[in-house]
């Protein structure tokens, strides 16, 4: 793709509409994410946020731009400091485990590595040195060993997010301070308490402000002016209203063109949360659930829309992602009797119209949804289903064409087969391993749901099986269905009896 070409617009929150991206530098991006605070696993909350914009990461490269991309970890946090207390541990090698358990969150989640994931602790220098020009612009002052920033010298406070300063809270993670000079003021440095992690500054041994770590690091990898900037809706305010308001005070030149919230994902319409306790970590998900079909369900919703988390939901994201995969393979094999058909013939054959109709319009109905602010709610529907029924349909007709004609049909298989790969890798729906792999995977995983063992289905298809042949047509009904409300299915194919995963008949969507 040539990016120039293709107008990709996303919506603005700065400036509540949707805006065609134009690169600061013609052909390339800079893009800077908050991460994750590593206290804990992750859950399915980080999980949206992280594929939001690994899917923006990949479409930009995609459309041929040049990516720089930033997300970060704050590994230094109160939060942080009250876990490793609480399990005795040293507060730096707490979050380097959970940073690390994050990596292999987003690895199972297909999220591509960005090019840079600094951590708070290893960029103090860069952080203290940003405070000292806040303070030198009289923006930021110093308290018994504490900074605190001057939200009264920051004359656009409150601009991103709607929020008025006189209405503005103290802060999220911090208390009210009589000693600052306005309630909404914030921390830059916290001076060092007892036992806690500590680093010189020039006020006195502390560490960073929550705020803080985000501006000094997007300035050193980006500097201090860039194309996006991304985090979760609730981070709009104050964090991000913060971050604006320190960048511009200590860089002249400074400013982000785009910023982008995705949407919180909920449980029973209420927002999922460790405070609230009402969380599923991503790894529970994935012990019982494909990361795949975790991963279709975080996109099944435009990203900046509230996303309902149940399982009902992740079932109906597994059973299309295994169509998808099943259909792929099915055409892997139908067509492996004609690859050296296909490799004599040297490409001469053309495509039908009909499939170049088809990839036609794949091709174009998956470009306008994304182009349009990401807009990946029901992606693999309409025109990627009518490839897949294109595929299912002419596999069966092959052995009845004369060979010119299955020749085109084969090339046009081909081709569609290409179409749907590329929408599959943009999405991060494709994998390294091969489709009859993840089929595999995908059956495992629905064992694990049904509490069952190849050896269960095993007995059971034999159980019916005799059943069928006394003419117990009523065991027979009942051991199907049964299996069906665990999400399995018996297909009879022929005198042969196989199983593949299904939309539990008895699903409950409230869970």
């Amino acid at each position: 793709m040539e990016a120039e070409k293709m107008e990709l617009k996303l919506y603005n929150t700065m400036t509540q509409q949707k805006e065609v991206l134009i690169p600061i530098t013609p052909g390339k991006i800079g893009l800077y994410v908050c991460g994750i605070t590593a206290y804990d696993f992750s859950h399915i909350g980080h999980a949206r946020a992280a594929v939001s914009f690994d899917v923006l990461y990949r479409y930009l490269k995609h459309l041929g731009y040049e990516v720089n991309f930033v997300r970060n970890f704050t590994d230094v946090d109160d939060k942080i400091i009250n876990r490793a207390n609480e399990r005795g541990m040293e507060p730096l090698a707490l979050s380097n485990q959970f940073c690390e358990e994050y990596l292999v969150d987003m690895g199972a989640l297909q999220c591509l590595l960005p090019t840079h994931q600094p951590r708070v602790s290893d960029h103090m220098d860069h952080i203290i040195k940003m405070i000292e020009k806040i303070i030198e612009k009289d923006c930021g002052y110093v308290v018994e060993g504490d900074v605190f920033f001057s939200v009264d010298k920051s004359p656009n406070y409150g601009k991103l997010s709607g929020q008025m300063l006189e209405h503005t809270r103290a802060g999220e993670r911090v208390a009210v301070d009589s000693r600052k000079r306005n309630p909404a003021d914030f921390a830059l440095w916290k001076a060092a308490k007892p036992d806690e992690p500590s680093w010189e500054s020039p006020w006195g041994p502390g560490r960073p402000g929550w705020h803080i770590e985000c501006s000094a690091m997007s300035a050193h990898y980006l500097s201090p002016k860039f194309d996006i900037h991304g985090g979760g809706a609730d981070l709009k305010f104050p964090h991000h209203e913060n971050e604006i308001a320190q960048t511009c005070a200590a860089c002249e030149d400074s400013g982000v063109n785009i910023w982008m919230h995705n949407g919180h994902v909920t449980i029973n319409n209420e927002k999922m949360a460790k405070s609230k306790k009402n969380f599923r970590t991503i790894r529970e998900m994935t012990d019982s659930y494909h990361p795949l079909a975790l991963r279709h369900f975080l996109m099944s919703a435009q990203y900046r829309s509230p996303l309902n988390f149940s399982k009902s939901q992740l079932e109906h994201a597994s059973e299309a992602l295994y169509y998808v995969y099943q259909t792929l393979q099915d055409l892997d094999e139908g067509l492996t009797p004609y690859r050296e058909l296909m490799s004599e013939d040297g490409g001469k054959a053309e495509q039908t119209p009909e499939a170049k109709d088809i990839i036609k319009k794949l091709k174009g109905e998956f470009e306008a949804k994304m182009l349009d602010d990401l807009n990946t709610a029901h992606i693999l529907t309409g025109a990627y289903q009518d490839a897949l029924k294109f595929i299912n349909a002419s596999l069966s007709k092959l052995k009845k064409m004369q060979k010119k004609q299955r020749l085109s049909m084969l090339v046009s298989l081909v081709e569609i087969e290409k179409a749907a790969r590329e929408v599959l890798d943009v999405l991060g729906l494709l994998t390294t391993l091969t489709y009859a792999e993840v089929l595999k995977e995908m059956k495992l995983k629905t064992l694990i749901r049904a509490e069952l063992g190849e050896e269960d289905i095993s007995q059971l298809i034999e159980e019916r099986i005799t059943a069928r042949k006394n003419k117990d047509f009523e065991k027979s009904d009942q051991i199907r269905e049964e299996l069906t409300r665990k999400g399995i299915a018996l297909m009879d194919i022929g005198k042969e009896t196989v199983w593949r995963p299904c939309f539990p008949s008895q699903a409950d969507s409230s869970n």
